[in-house]
């Protein structure tokens, strides 16, 4: 079975209207038509590396300002969870710190293991590294869920002299960390994961079983 590269066929990625090798313009929808994207990788590692230079002030500076009467209170992502489970809020902690902490942490180290697997060599199947680049461009949508919750709370909270919750500086830099890493991803070209990938096409055999036939 062949590939449709290897057919002489290439898709559009805007439409998936299938043409033959060598159209520059989709005939349906007009769109550049490529093989393969040359700059995917260097695009991916740019926009990583601005997404990864924002999360770490999103993490330092505070997220939520409070001011009262008496008193003014502000708190990082992870100081705000400790003190919604502190007053016993533990499902609301818990979803902070996955959409905070977690989670773009594990966006960052597989959008990085994703480039080094094509730079060097996968050390894992395809078909888990195809799962993991669908879970990271899923994923992606919710990680602005601290940014909604001290939205949400800045307009329902204005209480004028009583009480005033602003965001703080970090929601800028926590907004636009996801926002690139989410151009990152989105600027990963899934196919070179089959380009350089170890899962044998059907037909042919696998190196241990061809050294085992080549032995006997």
């Amino acid at each position: 079975m062949k590939t449709a590269r290897e057919m002489g066929l290439i898709g559009c990625q805007r439409c998936t209207r299938v043409s033959p090798a060598g159209t520059e313009i989709c005939p349906r929808c007009g769109g550049k038509v490529r093989s393969r994207d040359p700059m995917s990788l260097q695009k991916v590692m740019a926009w990583w590396v601005l997404g990864v230079a924002c999360y770490i002030p999103g993490n330092l500076y505070p997220m939520l300002e409070t001011k009262t009467l008496v008193s003014s209170q502000s708190n990082t992502i992870i100081g705000g969870a400790v003190e919604l489970a502190q007053h016993g809020s533990w499902g609301v902690a818990i979803i902070i710190l996955a959409a905070s902490a977690l989670i773009p942490i594990a966006k960052f180290v597989i959008i990085l293991g994703l480039v080094i697997g094509v730079q060097r060599g996968p050390q894992i199947s395809d078909g888990l590294r195809q799962r993991l680049y669908e879970i990271v461009e899923y994923i992606g949508r919710w990680s602005m869920i601290d940014v909604f919750v001290v939205a949400v709370l800045s307009s329902l909270v204005q209480l004028q002299t009583l009480v005033n919750i602003t965001p703080g500086r970090a929601s800028i830099f926590f907004a636009l960390s996801v926002i690139f890493t989410m151009i990152s991803a989105q600027n990963f070209d899934s196919r070179l994961i089959w380009d350089t990938g170890n899962t044998p096409k059907p037909g042919e055999i696998p190196d241990g079983h061809a050294s085992k036939e080549r032995s006997a």
